[in-house]
């Protein structure tokens, strides 16, 4: 049973950064792709950025260069959020999808208030 875990999340001021960290566990797969998504009260769930067992990164654009998504360790995937603004508010998700048969894991979300 794959599950995942974020932790990271919390409250900070319009400017300032957060890190999320999505550690995965219970299985192993050799090609998939790692995800954060995110969803504000009363929004659709919406994808941040995405990671690929390649190493191949991609970002919405309303990122515009303030997010990185990186693989520090083997099953953990890290979001770097800097210059957060209020409009980033909204719970977190992260994603594991396998690109065998395209089963996806999700974890339970983590918080992320930006206050102005």
């Amino acid at each position: 049973q794959v599950q995942l875990v974020e932790s990271g999340g919390g409250e900070v001021q319009a400017g300032g950064s957060l890190g999320l960290y999505c550690e995965a566990s219970g299985s192993s797969f050799s090609h998939y792709t790692m995800a954060w998504y995110r969803q504000a009260p009363g929004n659709q769930r919406e994808l941040v950025a995405s990671l690929t067992s390649a190493g191949v990164a991609q970002y919405a654009d309303f990122v515009q260069g303030r997010f990185t998504i990186s693989k520090p360790y083997v099953n953990t995937v890290h979001l770097q959020m800097n210059s957060l603004k209020p409009e980033d508010t909204a719970v977190y998700y992260c994603k594991l999808q396998t690109w065998v048969r395209s089963v996806e894991y999700w974890g339970q979300g983590t918080q992320v208030t930006v206050s102005s």
